[in-house]
Protein backbone atom coordinates (compact mmCIF):
# COMPACT_ATOMS: atom_id res chain seq x y z
CA UNK A 1 0.00 0.00 0.00
CA UNK A 2 3.25 2.54 1.14
CA UNK A 3 4.24 1.89 -2.57
CA UNK A 4 0.80 2.66 -4.50
CA UNK A 5 0.98 5.74 -2.21
CA UNK A 6 4.25 6.89 -3.00
CA UNK A 7 3.07 6.36 -6.61
CA UNK A 8 0.27 8.07 -6.60
CA UNK A 9 1.73 11.05 -5.03
CA UNK A 10 4.78 10.83 -7.67
CA UNK A 11 2.48 11.12 -10.44
CA UNK A 12 0.31 13.84 -9.40
CA UNK A 13 3.94 15.85 -8.71
CA UNK A 14 4.57 14.89 -12.43
CA UNK A 15 1.01 15.98 -13.72
CA UNK A 16 1.05 19.33 -11.97
CA UNK A 17 4.49 20.00 -13.14
CA UNK A 18 3.26 19.22 -16.76
CA UNK A 19 0.63 21.39 -15.94
CA UNK A 20 2.50 23.96 -15.10
CA UNK A 21 5.02 24.36 -17.17
CA UNK A 22 3.83 23.05 -20.74
CA UNK A 23 0.04 23.49 -20.78
CA UNK A 24 -1.19 26.58 -18.50
CA UNK A 25 1.70 29.17 -19.93
CA UNK A 26 0.23 27.63 -23.79
CA UNK A 27 -3.76 29.08 -22.21
CA UNK A 28 -4.57 32.48 -23.95
CA UNK A 29 -7.79 34.14 -22.01
CA UNK A 30 -9.70 36.66 -23.13
CA UNK A 31 -11.40 38.64 -20.28
CA UNK A 32 -13.80 40.75 -20.76
CA UNK A 33 -14.87 43.99 -18.83
CA UNK A 34 -17.49 46.70 -19.51
CA UNK A 35 -16.20 49.83 -17.57
CA UNK A 36 -19.04 52.77 -17.23
CA UNK A 37 -17.67 56.38 -17.46
CA UNK A 38 -20.06 60.54 -17.10
CA UNK A 39 -16.74 61.61 -18.65
CA UNK A 40 -16.46 59.42 -21.96
CA UNK A 41 -17.70 61.23 -25.06
CA UNK A 42 -20.83 59.84 -26.87
CA UNK A 43 -18.43 59.34 -29.88
CA UNK A 44 -16.45 56.74 -28.00
CA UNK A 45 -19.49 54.54 -25.97
CA UNK A 46 -19.22 51.23 -27.19
CA UNK A 47 -15.16 51.26 -28.17
CA UNK A 48 -13.18 48.91 -27.30
CA UNK A 49 -9.73 49.21 -25.84
CA UNK A 50 -7.57 45.85 -25.98
CA UNK A 51 -4.56 45.35 -23.77
CA UNK A 52 -1.64 42.94 -23.74
CA UNK A 53 1.44 43.07 -21.07
CA UNK A 54 4.03 41.33 -19.95
CA UNK A 55 5.69 39.57 -23.08
CA UNK A 56 8.96 38.60 -22.20
CA UNK A 57 10.04 37.53 -24.91
CA UNK A 58 12.95 35.22 -25.29
CA UNK A 59 13.99 31.27 -24.66
CA UNK A 60 10.63 31.01 -23.11
CA UNK A 61 8.35 32.86 -25.56
CA UNK A 62 9.27 32.73 -29.41
CA UNK A 63 9.22 35.08 -31.96
CA UNK A 64 6.44 32.54 -33.40
CA UNK A 65 4.24 32.57 -30.38
CA UNK A 66 4.65 36.15 -30.45
CA UNK A 67 2.78 36.04 -34.42
CA UNK A 68 0.54 33.88 -32.86
CA UNK A 69 -0.62 36.49 -30.07
CA UNK A 70 -0.75 38.98 -33.12
CA UNK A 71 -3.35 37.25 -35.13
CA UNK A 72 -5.74 36.68 -32.01
CA UNK A 73 -5.04 40.60 -30.93
CA UNK A 74 -6.90 41.40 -34.33
CA UNK A 75 -9.65 39.08 -34.32
CA UNK A 76 -10.98 41.03 -31.58
CA UNK A 77 -11.04 44.18 -33.94
CA UNK A 78 -9.92 46.46 -31.19
CA UNK A 79 -10.35 50.40 -31.65
CA UNK A 80 -7.49 51.11 -29.45
CA UNK A 81 -4.37 48.65 -28.41
CA UNK A 82 -2.32 49.13 -25.69
CA UNK A 83 0.93 47.18 -24.44
CA UNK A 84 1.60 48.28 -20.99
CA UNK A 85 5.45 47.07 -20.87
CA UNK A 86 7.85 44.30 -20.46
CA UNK A 87 8.46 43.18 -24.47
CA UNK A 88 11.85 41.60 -23.35
CA UNK A 89 12.67 39.41 -20.37
CA UNK A 90 16.29 39.02 -19.91
CA UNK A 91 18.48 42.23 -19.73
CA UNK A 92 21.40 40.68 -21.57
CA UNK A 93 22.36 42.47 -24.79
CA UNK A 94 21.93 39.45 -26.94
CA UNK A 95 18.53 39.14 -26.19
CA UNK A 96 17.71 42.63 -27.66
CA UNK A 97 20.00 41.72 -30.94
CA UNK A 98 18.63 37.73 -31.71
CA UNK A 99 14.95 38.83 -31.31
CA UNK A 100 13.34 40.79 -33.26
CA UNK A 101 9.72 41.57 -33.02
CA UNK A 102 9.06 44.48 -35.35
CA UNK A 103 7.04 41.97 -37.89
CA UNK A 104 5.03 40.85 -35.56
CA UNK A 105 4.04 44.15 -34.04
CA UNK A 106 3.47 45.67 -37.01
CA UNK A 107 0.80 43.32 -37.83
CA UNK A 108 -1.50 44.70 -34.93
CA UNK A 109 -3.40 46.78 -36.02
CA UNK A 110 -6.20 49.38 -34.22
CA UNK A 111 -7.58 52.42 -35.99
CA UNK A 112 -7.28 54.79 -33.72
CA UNK A 113 -3.98 53.85 -32.65
CA UNK A 114 -1.51 51.70 -30.53
CA UNK A 115 0.09 52.12 -27.63
CA UNK A 116 3.24 51.43 -25.32
CA UNK A 117 5.02 52.41 -22.18
CA UNK A 118 8.14 50.61 -20.48
CA UNK A 119 8.42 48.03 -18.12
CA UNK A 120 11.16 46.91 -15.45
CA UNK A 121 12.72 44.57 -18.31
CA UNK A 122 12.47 47.01 -20.73
CA UNK A 123 16.35 48.70 -19.69
CA UNK A 124 19.39 47.55 -21.03
CA UNK A 125 21.57 45.23 -18.45
CA UNK A 126 23.39 48.20 -17.07
CA UNK A 127 19.64 49.56 -16.67
CA UNK A 128 21.05 52.90 -18.21
CA UNK A 129 19.27 52.52 -21.80
CA UNK A 130 16.15 51.66 -23.07
CA UNK A 131 16.32 48.62 -25.46
CA UNK A 132 12.68 48.47 -26.59
CA UNK A 133 11.06 51.45 -27.51
CA UNK A 134 12.60 51.35 -31.09
CA UNK A 135 11.06 48.13 -31.86
CA UNK A 136 7.86 49.38 -30.25
CA UNK A 137 8.17 52.24 -32.71
CA UNK A 138 9.03 51.06 -35.70
CA UNK A 139 5.55 49.03 -35.02
CA UNK A 140 3.59 51.70 -35.18
CA UNK A 141 3.67 52.03 -31.32
CA UNK A 142 3.64 55.47 -29.84
CA UNK A 143 5.68 54.77 -26.45
CA UNK A 144 4.50 57.02 -24.10
CA UNK A 145 7.19 58.27 -21.94
CA UNK A 146 6.32 60.52 -19.25
CA UNK A 147 3.81 62.21 -21.64
CA UNK A 148 -0.11 62.31 -23.02
CA UNK A 149 -1.99 61.81 -26.47
CA UNK A 150 -5.53 62.61 -27.46
CA UNK A 151 -7.23 60.15 -29.46
CA UNK A 152 -9.48 62.02 -31.53
CA UNK A 153 -12.12 61.06 -33.20
CA UNK A 154 -13.28 63.14 -36.53
CA UNK A 155 -16.11 64.41 -34.80
CA UNK A 156 -13.69 66.22 -32.84
CA UNK A 157 -14.44 64.27 -29.53
CA UNK A 158 -11.21 62.75 -27.79
CA UNK A 159 -10.41 60.44 -24.72
CA UNK A 160 -6.63 61.44 -22.98
CA UNK A 161 -3.92 58.44 -23.13
CA UNK A 162 -1.08 58.95 -20.68
CA UNK A 163 2.16 57.18 -19.86
CA UNK A 164 4.15 56.99 -16.95
CA UNK A 165 8.09 55.43 -16.58
CA UNK A 166 8.91 52.43 -15.21
CA UNK A 167 8.89 53.32 -10.96
CA UNK A 168 11.29 50.52 -10.76
CA UNK A 169 13.75 51.52 -13.17
CA UNK A 170 13.06 54.50 -14.62
CA UNK A 171 12.42 58.33 -13.88
CA UNK A 172 8.45 58.54 -13.65
CA UNK A 173 6.91 62.65 -13.82
CA UNK A 174 3.59 62.81 -13.14
CA UNK A 175 3.37 66.89 -13.63
CA UNK A 176 4.84 65.98 -16.95
CA UNK A 177 2.58 63.15 -17.64
CA UNK A 178 -0.72 64.58 -16.33
CA UNK A 179 -0.18 68.13 -17.63
CA UNK A 180 -2.85 67.94 -20.32
CA UNK A 181 -5.45 65.64 -18.96
CA UNK A 182 -8.75 67.11 -18.73
CA UNK A 183 -10.64 67.29 -15.72
CA UNK A 184 -14.04 66.99 -17.83
CA UNK A 185 -12.61 64.37 -20.10
CA UNK A 186 -12.14 60.51 -20.22
CA UNK A 187 -8.62 59.75 -18.90
CA UNK A 188 -6.38 56.74 -19.19
CA UNK A 189 -3.57 56.00 -17.72
CA UNK A 190 -0.85 53.57 -18.59
CA UNK A 191 1.75 52.27 -16.01
CA UNK A 192 3.46 48.97 -15.49
CA UNK A 193 3.33 48.91 -11.97
CA UNK A 194 -0.79 48.67 -10.38
CA UNK A 195 0.50 49.75 -7.05
CA UNK A 196 1.62 53.20 -7.64
CA UNK A 197 -2.12 53.53 -8.17
CA UNK A 198 -2.38 54.80 -4.68
CA UNK A 199 0.00 57.51 -4.83
CA UNK A 200 -2.47 58.86 -7.58
CA UNK A 201 -5.42 60.26 -5.82
CA UNK A 202 -5.72 64.15 -7.21
CA UNK A 203 -5.23 63.57 -10.93
CA UNK A 204 -8.17 63.41 -12.51
CA UNK A 205 -7.82 59.64 -13.60
CA UNK A 206 -10.75 57.18 -14.73
CA UNK A 207 -8.93 54.21 -15.61
CA UNK A 208 -5.25 52.56 -15.10
CA UNK A 209 -3.81 49.93 -16.75
CA UNK A 210 -0.87 47.85 -15.76
CA UNK A 211 0.59 44.46 -15.69
CA UNK A 212 4.01 43.54 -14.39
CA UNK A 213 2.72 41.33 -11.76
CA UNK A 214 1.70 38.24 -13.87
CA UNK A 215 -0.92 37.51 -11.45
CA UNK A 216 1.30 35.92 -9.20
CA UNK A 217 2.47 33.58 -12.04
CA UNK A 218 1.70 31.19 -9.36
CA UNK A 219 -1.57 31.81 -7.78
CA UNK A 220 -3.15 28.41 -4.89
CA UNK A 221 -6.48 28.05 -3.15
CA UNK A 222 -6.73 30.30 -0.13
CA UNK A 223 -2.85 31.02 -0.08
CA UNK A 224 -2.93 33.28 -3.45
CA UNK A 225 -0.35 34.63 -5.12
CA UNK A 226 2.98 33.21 -4.16
CA UNK A 227 5.58 35.13 -6.79
CA UNK A 228 5.09 38.83 -6.09
CA UNK A 229 7.07 42.03 -7.34
CA UNK A 230 7.93 45.11 -6.08
CA UNK A 231 4.80 47.68 -7.10
CA UNK A 232 2.82 44.70 -7.81
CA UNK A 233 1.98 43.51 -4.18
CA UNK A 234 -1.19 45.06 -3.41
CA UNK A 235 -3.06 45.09 -6.44
CA UNK A 236 -1.98 41.60 -7.98
CA UNK A 237 -4.56 40.67 -11.31
CA UNK A 238 -8.00 41.74 -12.03
CA UNK A 239 -10.29 45.14 -11.47
CA UNK A 240 -9.86 47.23 -8.73
CA UNK A 241 -11.95 50.55 -7.54
CA UNK A 242 -9.12 52.40 -5.74
CA UNK A 243 -9.24 55.70 -3.91
CA UNK A 244 -13.18 55.21 -2.86
CA UNK A 245 -13.73 57.40 -0.10
CA UNK A 246 -11.43 59.94 -1.71
CA UNK A 247 -12.88 59.36 -5.44
CA UNK A 248 -16.84 58.90 -4.44
CA UNK A 249 -18.29 61.48 -7.40
CA UNK A 250 -15.08 60.08 -9.57
CA UNK A 251 -13.94 56.25 -9.67
CA UNK A 252 -10.74 55.99 -10.45
CA UNK A 253 -10.77 52.03 -11.95
CA UNK A 254 -7.65 50.34 -11.65
CA UNK A 255 -6.79 47.06 -14.30
CA UNK A 256 -3.81 44.61 -13.55
CA UNK A 257 -3.25 42.27 -16.26
CA UNK A 258 -1.75 39.05 -15.78
CA UNK A 259 0.70 39.17 -18.78
CA UNK A 260 1.36 36.60 -21.40
CA UNK A 261 4.42 35.27 -20.74
CA UNK A 262 6.63 34.26 -17.87
CA UNK A 263 9.80 35.41 -15.83
CA UNK A 264 12.50 33.94 -13.54
CA UNK A 265 11.18 30.27 -14.70
CA UNK A 266 8.98 28.72 -17.17
CA UNK A 267 5.89 28.43 -15.02
CA UNK A 268 2.64 29.67 -14.58
CA UNK A 269 -0.50 27.09 -11.97
CA UNK A 270 -3.61 29.53 -11.24
CA UNK A 271 -2.67 32.14 -13.49
CA UNK A 272 -3.15 31.60 -16.97
CA UNK A 273 -1.84 34.31 -19.69
CA UNK A 274 -4.09 36.61 -20.72
CA UNK A 275 -5.42 39.84 -23.01
CA UNK A 276 -8.13 41.70 -21.85
CA UNK A 277 -10.68 43.63 -23.70
CA UNK A 278 -12.37 46.77 -22.38
CA UNK A 279 -15.73 48.03 -23.81
CA UNK A 280 -16.28 51.98 -23.14
CA UNK A 281 -19.53 53.11 -22.15
CA UNK A 282 -20.98 56.32 -21.49
CA UNK A 283 -22.44 55.85 -18.22
CA UNK A 284 -26.41 57.07 -18.31
CA UNK A 285 -28.43 58.80 -15.60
Amino acid sequence: MFMYFCISIALIIISISIYATIIEPRRLTITRHRIYSGHLPEGFDGMTIVQFSDIHLGPHFSLSQLDQLASTLNSLNPDIVVFTGDLFDARRKSNFTNYDPTPALSRIQAPLGKYAIYGNHDFGHTRMNRCTGTFLQKAGFAVLLNESKRIMLPSGEYITVAGLDDFNCGSPDMASAFAKLSDDGFNLLLAHEPDIADRLPRYPIDLQLSGHSHGGQVSLPIVGALIKSSLGRKYIGGLYRVHKKLRAERPYLLYTNRGIGTTRIKVRFGSKPEVSVFTLLTKKG
